[in-house]
This record gives C-alpha cells, sequence and structure tokens, in this order.
C-alpha cells in the first residue's frame, strides 16, 4: 500500500507506542501536523515556545522512563530546541526530535527558514540524521527510537524535508533494526565483578558513589539491597539522589562543591570507592589531584568512554548500572566496618547541613514539601533553587527528582513539570524555581492552563540571580553585576547592599499567574508555607503560584570554593574545614 511520509510518520510514532507528542506547526512540517489531524492515539500537546516543548519532552521521559518525542518546524523552530537538546543528552535522557525541513532540491540555497540542523546539534545529541530518500524513512526513524534508548540513552535528531513528507512510497514499518557497529554492551564481565568484590572485602573503609545512571537503569530498589546487604554506606551524586532512600541509615549524603560535609570527608578519606553510574565531572571532584587520593577506585558505566577520562580507575566495568549491580548481589557480602559507619555518622552529626537564622528560609520551605508531598514528581530550575532543593528533599520510591545536573539550564524546571505531569497524571508534581529562572519559560503557564494541569510552582524569590549573586559575595568582593532582578535604570549601577529602598520586584508573580488563568499565592511568614501548599496541592484543575519572599542574600552552604580539594569545605558559620 502507498501511503505519504507524513502519513507514515504517524504510524511509525503509533508502532514506537508514542502516546504523547510534544509539538509546534509551522510550514516546512505542516504536511506532518495534517496527517496528526484527528489522531486519537496520540495527544498532541501544542507548548508555547519550542524550548519549553523539548523540556517538557524531556521530563514526560525522566519521569515515564519512556521515550520523549517532539516535532517542530525548520530554521527557528528547529534552533529553538538546541538548547533542550544539549540539556537532555547531557543527562542521558532518550529523546527523540522531529524537525521540519526545506525540500531536499532547497537544501544548500539558504531556502527561507533553512538552516542546517544536523550540523548544528551533532556534537550535542547521540545521533542526527537527514532523511535523503523516501524509501529510508521508515528504517531511520526505528533507527531513531532504538539509539535513542539503548545503551546509554541520549538524543536523537531527525530532519524531514517538505518533499519526503509528502511524497507516496511503502507503507512498511520495520519490526526490527540492526545497525552495523552499533552493538551497545549490555552483559556484564563476571571476573571483573569478582575482583571488586574481593577488593570490597578487604576494605577497611569503603564507599558507594552513586550517579545518574543507576537511576536512569532504574535500579534503585537493587541498589539499596546491595548497601544493605554489604553494609557499605553510599554517596550520591545529584542525579543519582534517591537510587537509595535518603532516609535510610546508610544514606551519607551528597557530594560535590555544594555537597554534606560527612560525604565529602567519606570520599577523601575513604580506602575503597565503588563507583557506580556517574562520569566524575567537575562538580563532583574538586582538585581532582586530591579526589579520594587514598582510594582505590571500582568504576561501574554503561560507556566505557567515561571510564577513566576524568579519574584514573583501577578495576574498569563497562555494563548497565542494573545488570552490574544485579551480578554483585550474587557475589558480595556482609562486611565488618561499624567503626568506618561510626565516624560518618559522628561527621553527619557534627556537620548536618542546615540553614540558620529565623523565619522562612529554603530549608523550611523544602522541608515542607517534604512532609505535604509523599507521591510526587518534583522538578527544579538550576541555581540556588536547585542546590537547596538537592540539599533538603527526601526522595524514595514514591518521590522522584528531575533536574538539568549536566548542563545546568535555567528554565528547565517548569516545562519539565508539565511533561511529567502529562505522563503521571495520578501524581501530584512540584516545580522548585528561582524567580530568574521562572521568567525564561513562564509563558507555559498558558499551556499547564489549558491542558488543565494542576500543580504545585514554588517560586523562592529573593529578587537576585543568586547563584552568580553568592559567587560575587564570596570570590569578588560583593560587586554585584547584572545579578540584581530589582535593579531599574535610576538605581546605582555599583550597588552591592539591597535593601528596603529597592524598587518593588517586576513582574507580580500573583497578577500575571491570575492572568493566565492559574491561581497565586504568597507567603511572607514561615507559618503560612504548609497551608499554602496543602491548598496547592488540593487544587484539582488549575495550576497554583506559591511565591516565596525569602532573605536576599541567603547563600547554599557548604561550599567548596573554586580549585579546592573536597576536604576544604566552607561551611555555613564561614569557618573552614578540613
Amino acid at each position: 500500500m502507498q501511503i505519504t511520509g507524513a502519513e507514515l510518520f504517524v504510524k511509525a510514532l503509533k508502532e514506537e507506542k508514542v502516546d504523547t507528542l510534544f509539538a509546534y506547526p509551522g510550514g516546512q512540517a505542516i504536511d506532518l501536523f495534517n496527517a496528526l489531524y484527528g489522531e486519537k492515539d496520540i495527544d498532541v500537546i501544542l507548548p508555547r515556545h519550542e524550548q519549553a516543548l523539548v523540556h517538557a519532552a524531556d521530563g514526560y521521559a525522566r519521569s515515564t522512563g519512556k521515550v520523549g518525542v517532539c516535532l517542530v518546524t525548520s530554521g527557528p523552530g528547529a534552533t529553538n530546541l538546541v538548547t533542550g537538546i544539549a540539556t537532555a543528552n547531557y543527562d542521558s535522557v532518550p529523546l527523540v526530535c522531529f524537525t521540519g525541513q526545506v525540500a531536499t532540491s532547497l537544501i544548500g540555497n539558504d531556502a527561507f527558514q533553512e538552516v542546517d540542523i544536523v550540523g548544528i546539534t551533532r556534537s550535542i545529541c547521540k545521533y542526527a540524521v537527514t532523511v535523503r530518500k523516501r524509501e529510508d524513512l521508515g528504517t531511520i526513524i526505528k533507527k531513531a527510537f532504538y539509539i535513542a534508548r539503548t545503551g546509554k540513552p541520549g538524543v536523537v535528531v531527525v530532519d524531514l524535508p517538505k518533499d519526503i513528507q509528502q511524497k507516496p512510497g511503502s507503507d512498511i514499518y520495520p519490526e526490527q533494526i540492526d545497525i552495523r557497529g552499533y552493538k551497545p554492551n549490555t552483559s556484564v564481565h563476571i571476573g571483573q565483578i569478582k575482583k571488586a568484590v574481593d577488593l570490597l572485602n578487604k576494605a577497611k573503609k569503603p564507599v558507594f558513589l552513586i550517579g545518574g545512571g543507576v537511576n536512569i537503569s532504574h535500579a534503585a530498589e537493587e541498589m539499596t539491597k546491595l548497601a544493605e546487604l554489604t553494609g557499605i554506606p553510599v554517596i550520591t551524586t545529584i542525579m543519582g539522589k534517591g537510587a537509595v532512600p535518603t532516609t535510610h541509615e546508610l544514606y551519607v549524603g551528597n557530594i560535590g562543591i555544594h555537597g554534606s560535609f560527612a560525604a565529602n570527608s567519606a570520599i577523601s578519606n575513604c580506602d575503597v570507592l565503588f563507583s557506580i553510574g556517574t562520569r566524575f565531572n567537575d562538580r563532583i571532584t574538586g582538585k581532582i589531584e586530591e579526589f579520594a587520593k587514598n582510594a582505590t577506585i571500582i568504576h561501574i558505566d554503561i560507556d566505557s568512554a567515561s571510564i577513566s577520562r576524568n579519574i584514573a580507575v583501577d578495576i574498569p566495568i563497562v555494563a548497565d548500572a542494573k545488570n552490574a549491580i544485579e551480578a554483585l548481589l550474587k557475589k558480595a557480602s556482609p562486611l565488618k566496618i561499624d567503626e568506618w559507619r561510626a565516624q560518618i555518622q559522628e561527621w553527619k552529626n557534627k556537620y548536618p547541613i542546615s540553614m540558620s537564622g529565623e523565619g522562612m528560609t529554603p530549608q523550611k520551605i523544602v522541608g515542607a514539601v517534604n512532609r505535604v508531598f509523599d507521591n510526587a514528581v518534583i522538578t527544579t530550575d538550576v541555581g540556588q533553587n536547585q542546590l537547596w532543593a538537592t540539599q533538603y528533599l527526601d526522595l524514595d520510591n514514591k518521590k522522584q527528582m528531575l533536574t538539568s545536573g549536566g548542563l545546568g539550564t535555567m528554565g528547565y524546571g517548569f516545562p519539565a513539570a508539565i511533561g511529567a505531569k502529562l505522563g503521571n497524571p495520578d501524581k501530584d508534581v512540584v516545580v522548585i524555581s528561582g524567580d530568574g529562572g521562572m521568567q525564561m519559560n513562564i509563558q507555559e503557564m498558558a499551556t499547564a492552563v489549558v491542558y488543565e494541569l494542576p500543580m504545585t510552582i514554588c517560586i523562592l524569590n529573593n529578587g537576585f540571580l543568586g547563584n552568580v549573586r553568592q559567587w560575587q559575595e564570596m570570590f569578588f568582593d560583593r560587586r554585584y553585576s547584572c545579578t540584581c532582578l530589582r535593579y531599574r535604570r535610576s538605581c546605582d549601577s555599583a550597588c552591592s547592599t539591597p535593601g528596603e529602598e529597592c524598587p518593588v520586584y517586576t513582574p507580580d508573580f500573583i497578577k500575571l499567574a491570575e492572568s493566565y488563568g492559574a491561581k497565586g499565592i504568597r507567603v511572607t511568614k514561615e507559618d503560612e508555607i504548609e497551608a499554602a501548599l496543602l491548598e496547592a496541592k488540593n487544587s484539582k484543575k488549575v495550576p497554583v503560584v506559591i511565591e516565596f519572599i525569602i532573605e536576599r542574600e541567603a547563600n547554599v552552604m557548604p561550599m567548596v570554593p573554586p580549585g579546592n580539594a573536597l576536604s576544604d569545605m566552607v561551611l555555613e558559620s564561614g569557618e573552614n574545614e578540613a
């Protein structure tokens, strides 16, 4: 049977069991949208900006475990995806992004809204391709989904020229695909597992360092069992948080420049570091020469290129995290390390992550989120709000956190929450954002309202681009350059002392929320926090914006200054601990 390329595109989505498509129309994609018209099996979601669209597909994918799918037109539609493609690819999120393109006869002629999106995105995605022949369309789409979801997940970009969309051809969509040269490793080298277990059995001060790979492989249950079997303390990266319940007695905390004192100290003093699913980026290692310098390092990662790239390891194991952990469970045994665990507990007790001061602090806000929401997907934006959330959120098998870890993309949190809510309609969805990041994709309030998505949007408003302001305070003599969001042209451009006389904040988030048809609540006192969250939780059809007015110069502590070892932390008091 002969069908158009656009019709085969829709058939392919249905064969891949795509139930939600995030899409924004345009001239070079209009045939695809025409083929989707009236389609009952695919929920086509129209966000208000393409960058938000791809973040929503990302949030949908992370929260459901499915491949996220988006569709945009050529030119600016395609280039608006770039930040979201990089965001998802850095965090190993499976996405397939379809872009419209001018007809093949016009490619290279600087036609209207023509860009080489494949060339633009090749370095920030797993695979990118332009379909040049109608007969290749089905095979290329099948490859795209297979590549996106297998091995180390990532983003695939498929560029669809207009004539390919319109041209008739076979209606066959392949059931299976074989890609020469692409054979993701799924097995576990048992010899390397045995070496790792033998090393653990001799360890006096071992730790597990868990990254996002454990969550991506859905191995939280197995990881918790392994920790309990061996008795080894668990430290996580920001992306690995939740792999073991944060309330578990073996959970130590996050590692890194804003990690806990106990976690950073344990890494600095361990004799065996067993890392699973992390690439050892600079945010967690601090000064590389000092990182776990007394430890023998075991590293499990599905991506062989990530092993020994930043930190040299002693026992490399290339494998899917879940498969490797299951193999470890068959060979590992309890360790006698009571003294080591007691030392870590002493560090936790002596130097807990805590914010001092009276009134409404981010710690108290996040603490209330912990109490009010017990079955939720929680998304964060980027900046201080993200770091406070990753410090204070309690996560377990019923509560999941989505955040931009690798790229650190402001504007991610709100649209990602929209995707998460669409993928998880029976779960509460909570956004934790700063006032700066919230404004980067605030137009998606319309999307949340028109699709009747009840969610709780927490804006921690300090009137600053807070994370940069903190660095300016600590390392640039309080030269608050371009970080004050209350600034007006009439202000002193060299101001570094925010006070009561500062101009009123723009916009008024409550009025703005109401103008979209959402509900707005402003909270200024500690005793109002929980009531506001409960009111938002009970909203059934509209999103609720809660603006928390927090102290303008609150800082995220502890902190490892740039270039320092993890052991050189500045605590909240300002003292330096080694």
